[in-house]
């Protein structure tokens, strides 16, 4: 990936970031269980399809009516104990999903460009910002994209098992940039 790194006007980039903390939270969001494990994460549980709130260590992704991702710099373990802990007896569950994806983050001047080769989403600011996340594809590969600031960069959270491909898919995506802009 370093090696495929674009550099100048036209720049991307592609990297790896491992060991990002995953849990994967199902509570009815109406539930005093749900106010509790707001509280141990100290950051709301987005309501919205798209949306994410963030909160110290923690970024929580909305994935459904009952269910959202943790991404966390605080170990899986501690996390999840904390919030299995909040649950208590109420119906949901807290799950480590941690060793099912991995994380990888595309920057740069063209990176929307390069996503846009395989990703079905409008990605042009107006319909797709910072803090927003969505499941959908990259090329043939499912994914959880996220925009984590206006440079911009994004996060690519496929399952394990596809990374590699998909970061084949996005070096080749990237590759027409490594030359100047034609007329």
């Amino acid at each position: 990936m370093r090696a495929a790194t674009v550099t100048g006007p036209r720049g991307v980039t592609l990297a790896e970031r491992p060991f990002i903390s995953m849990v994967n939270v199902r509570v009815d969001p109406a539930s005093e269980a749900a106010d509790r494990i707001e509280k141990t994460l100290g950051a709301p549980l987005p309501l919205q399809c798209g949306h994410t709130t963030a909160s110290g260590p923690h970024t929580v992704l909305w994935l459904g009516p009952d269910e959202w991702l943790v991404l966390s710099r605080s170990d899986a373990t501690a996390v999840t104990a904390e919030l299995r802990e909040a649950l208590g007896g109420d119906p949901g569950s807290v799950v480590d999903v941690s060793a099912n994806r991995t994380t990888l983050e595309l920057s740069g001047p063209s990176v929307r460009q390069v996503l846009e080769k395989g990703c079905p989403l409008d990605l042009h600011p107006r319909s797709f910002a910072p803090g927003q996340a969505v499941s959908t594809t990259v090329g043939p590969v499912a994914v959880l994209l996220r925009q984590v600031d206006d440079a911009p960069t994004y996060q690519l959270l496929p399952r394990s098992s596809f990374a590699d491909y998909l970061a084949r898919w996005l070096i080749d995506a990237m590759s027409e940039y490594i030359g100047p802009e034609a007329p």
